[in-house]
Formats: C-alpha cells, structure tokens, sequence
C-alpha cells in the first residue's frame, strides 16, 4: 500500500497548522491579552476539533460521491471546485468570519473553527489526495458473502478510511500548530510577523489552483 497519500494528507495538516489564519494567531492573541500561556493552550484543542469538523464534511461527501459518481465526472467536478474556489479567493481574498470577538466561549471557538477552515477550503484542498487514497477490494469474499454483506463491508471499510484520513491530517495540523504558536507566544513575539510576513492567503490560492489542474490532468 501506497504511504503517500497518507503523507499528503499530514503535509497538508502541518502547512494548515502554520497558516495563521488557521487559528494559531488567534490562540496567541487570546493567550497575550490573558497574559498566560495556559489561556493559549486551552485555545489549540477547539480550534483543531473545529479544523477537524470542517475537513470531516468534506471527505463524507467525496467518499459518498465515489460510491454514487463515475470517477471521471468526479475527478472534473472536484477540478471545477478546487480551481473555482481559488480563483474567488483571489478575487474576495477578505472573505472571513469576522462576527467572534477576542471574548470566546470554548464552544464557540470550535464554531469560529469550522467557519475559517470552511471559508479558506481546507477540506477541499484534501480532494486529489482522496482520490489517491486505495481503493478497497473485497473480490476475495466474493463466495461467503453475500451482496448485501459485501456492500456493507465496503462501505465499513470506506468510513474507517475517512476517518483514518480526518485523524492523519488534524493530528499534524494540531502539532504544526500548537509548536508555531507556542514558538510565536514564548520566542518570537508578534513582531516577528511585521518582519517576515508572507501572504498565505494568495499562496493558498495558487496551492487550490493547482490542485485543481493537477486533479484534471493526473
């Protein structure tokens, strides 16, 4: 079995993880306006659980589009988003929540979360990385089975995959995470950024691009 599919989807996690629009930013100014580390680190677990839910929906729904669509209309379809969605973020580069204020329930950070990952596309990005994933074969119970049984072991094994996928690519997004923010918060300080600022927004656009041509052509 192919392991990079499976290392894609970690990469994918950890350049999450340091995007600061992400959610470690966040956590740094919550943990510098409380003056305590601890506020900081409190603020890491519901951002990734709301990274993690936004990221989830999107592979529920490729996985179920792979049972239900040929893969060439699905491979277009995914194209189409993928270049699409980078596309507008050039044209709206804005385009955040921006209703929460620096006074965040755990709750509702999880919330604010699942809004920034959705609205940057972070599960979107994860589709030729989904396609790639093995495929599973169950030819071998072709006889004790039934197709009943198979069908349902199939789609057992599809879940187990997805969420096998979701886990993989929090895990790392949490760790690149919580080591950027942590270093920002204890070394670096927010100055850091003024100095060395890289628009992320813009290289994210090109990354979803290219994923989508990538997704058309490969």
């Amino acid at each position: 079995m192919s392991l990079w599919p499976w290392l894609s989807l970690a990469l994918l996690g950890a350049y999450h993880g340091i995007n600061p629009g992400m959610g470690w930013l966040f956590a740094v100014a919550l943990g510098l306006q409380e003056r305590s580390r601890k506020a900081l680190l409190q603020a890491l677990l519901p951002i990734a659980l709301g990274h993690c839910a936004s990221v989830a929906a999107t592979v529920a729904l490729v996985r179920g589009l792979q049972v239900v669509t040929s893969p060439p209309l699905l491979r277009g379809l995914g194209a189409a988003a993928l270049i699409g969605f980078g596309l507008y973020k050039f044209l709206g580069p804005r385009s955040h929540p921006r209703w929460v204020g620096m006074r965040v329930s755990l709750r509702e950070l999880v919330l604010w979360s699942f809004l920034m990952s959705t609205a940057h596309g972070a599960g979107l990005m994860l589709f030729p990385v989904l396609l790639g994933l093995p495929a599973m074969d169950h030819s071998q119970h072709a006889r004790p089975y039934t197709e009943v049984a198979a069908g349902a072991a199939l789609v057992g094994d599809s879940i187990a995959q997805g969420l096998a996928a979701v886990l993989v690519h929090t895990l790392a997004m949490l760790l690149a995470m919580s080591a950027t923010a942590i270093a920002v918060y204890e070394k670096l300080g927010l100055a850091m950024l003024r100095r060395a600022w890289v628009n992320l927004d813009a290289l994210w656009a090109v990354a979803v691009i290219a994923a989508g041509i990538f997704t058309l052509f490969v």
